[in-house]
């Protein structure tokens, strides 16, 4: 026999011999390659993975400023998220859009149909949904927040006094809400702080005599535009809904109320209800988003709401006593950062905060931040998305003359 056909012969046997061997061990092990034809089963875990989370945190948003209702409080905390967050902000050339005229997208400074999309939009203006979808994106969301129109109207006439015709007839407060059609003219300058101002903070004609129809018809247009109306009275549990939706921590919501005013009066029963006649567009419209809004705290949970908001208010405390000086807020003069240091109109002294000094640097800046009133904290963006060059190279921010602010 030949040397090759030997080779041959061996390399076969030794082949036949390897095969055997695999069948063996895979009969041994107990494994068998199903048929092409057959569905494959995944395997079954005996610990399952974590599924991802569904609720992603949203990062276009639009939040309509109403006045008097707790609004720089709210942008405080816009402003904090998207600052740290590195969110792009529609910003005004000023600090409002062009407030009380209608909002136009051409007021945003640096937009074009080509700009970049913007995340947030936070600041006063008059809304006009046909222009603010020109500049948000598709999926942002919508919300503001409401104050009873009785208590409303008292902040209002102290802080507008000096540039409401209507506030700035009457000789005081109980005058005016003896007799606001008095002092009211139709038309006069800032006349739109008198009566029904969220009505016309959210667009619609707030001079229009009141009909349910009309009234009504103001709520879908609300109800189709924005997912969530808040509560002034309610903060807190506003803030837990507002998480809730924005799917954000309890940290991002955290606030220290920002332009609280030092005095206010004491309402009667009857100047509460002359004030909600007055103006009866906003009480309809009030009225009707509260009731919406408890329904939406059952719907969370009442057991699970007074848990969240137990942990809101002990956060609150944790930072108050670790921030601030003192337990509450100060005036104007006691506060010696002009960073932090609130705006004022008129007579009314609104407070603010003043932060401790001995605290580490990343600490304090973070307190700081949480105590900067909105037209700073506006200015600080403004700076970061719009750097300035001077002649020599270096880089500032563009800042701008106070505008009233609320």
């Amino acid at each position: 026999m030949r040397l090759g056909q030997v080779c041959r012969i061996q390399t076969l046997g030794f082949g036949l011999i390897v095969l055997m061997a695999i069948g063996f061990t895979i009969q041994l092990l107990g494994v068998h390659f199903p048929k092409r034809s057959q569905q494959i089963s995944p395997p079954r875990l005996v610990t399952a993975l974590p599924e991802p989370s569904m609720c992603q945190p949203k990062r276009h948003i639009m939040f309509l400023k109403t006045h008097k209702t707790a609004g720089s409080t709210i942008l405080n905390l816009l402003h904090r998220y998207g600052d740290r967050n590195g969110l792009f902000f529609a910003l005004p050339y000023k600090y409002q859009f062009n407030y009380p005229s209608p909002f136009q997208s051409h007021r945003v400074k640096g937009y074009n149909a080509s700009s970049r999309p913007y995340d947030i939009m936070c600041h006063h203006m008059r809304f006009n949904y046909r222009e603010v979808r020109k500049v948000m994106p598709p999926d942002s969301f919508y919300f503001t927040i409401l104050r009873d129109p009785a208590t409303m109207a008292e902040s209002s006439f102290s802080y507008y006094r000096a540039v409401s015709s209507a506030f700035k007839k009457a000789p005081n407060f109980k005058a005016f809400i003896s007799h606001p059609s008095r002092y009211y003219r139709l038309g006069e300058r800032s006349n739109h702080y008198a009566r029904n101002p969220l009505w016309f903070d959210l667009g619609f004609n707030s001079d229009a005599p009141f009909t349910e129809t009309f009234a009504k018809a103001g709520i879908r247009a609300v109800q189709d535009t924005f997912h969530l109306v808040l509560l002034a009275e309610h903060f807190d549990e506003s803030m837990i809904l507002l998480k809730e939706r924005l799917c954000w921590d309890l940290d991002d919501v955290v606030t220290f109320k920002l332009n609280s005013r030092g005095t206010s009066r004491t309402l009667t029963g009857g100047d509460i209800e002359k004030l909600r006649a007055w103006n009866s567009l906003d009480w309809y419209f009030y009225s009707y988003f509260n009731r919406t809004f408890w329904e939406k705290v059952e719907h969370f949970g009442r057991v699970r709401m007074d848990n969240e908001v137990r942990k809101l208010k002990a956060k609150r405390q944790h930072l108050a006593k670790l921030c601030l000086e003192g337990s509450g807020p100060v005036g104007a003069e006691q506060i010696k950062e002009e960073a932090i240091k609130p705006f004022q109109l008129g007579q009314e002294k609104i407070l603010g905060w003043a932060v401790r000094k001995d605290l580490p640097p990343e600490v304090r800046t973070r307190c700081v931040r949480m105590v900067t009133p909105e037209l700073q904290y506006k200015d600080l963006i403004d700076a970061r998305q719009f750097p300035v060059k001077s002649t020599n190279g270096s880089v500032f921010g563009d800042t701008h003359a106070r505008a009233i602010g609320s």
